[in-house]
């Protein structure tokens, strides 16, 4: 059984940073392309940000527009850790963020549809106010 526990959510001012974690356990990382989102309250979960599995030449990633240019997503295979680097980070970014897996990802290609992943953490709460 996959299980994902996300960390390093906070308080923080707006224009700060945080780092997410995503530790995947049950089996090892690299056969899951990993896809992050988020929810706040009454809103919608919007997918944010996904990391397709890794093969020699690299992998692959892609950002929602709202997140573009702020936050980087990077995974670690050896220690089975996905890490999303949030930036400039905005009142709007603040809700209940989750990191998720694929049945069996693909090399090279990721979507941040929500429908597309079966495995859920539990999230980890980002909360951004002056």
């Amino acid at each position: 059984q996959v299980q994902l526990l996300e960390s390093g959510g906070g308080l923080v001012q707006p224009g700060g940073s945080l780092r997410l974690s995503c530790v995947v356990s049950g089996d090892a990382l690299s056969w899951y392309t990993i896809g992050w989102f988020r929810q706040a309250p009454g809103k919608e979960r919007e997918g944010i940000s996904c990391i397709s599995r890794i093969d020699s030449s690299g992998g692959a990633t892609d950002y929602a527009d709202s997140v573009k240019g702020r936050f980087t997503l990077a995974r670690d295979d050896r220690v089975n850790t996905v890490y999303l680097e949030l930036n400039d980070l905005k009142l709007e970014d603040t809700a209940v963020y989750h990191c998720a897996t694929d049945r069996g990802g693909e090399y090279n290609r990721c979507t941040i549809q929500a429908h597309d992943y079966v495995h859920w953490g539990q999230g980890t709460q980002v909360t951004v106010s002056s």
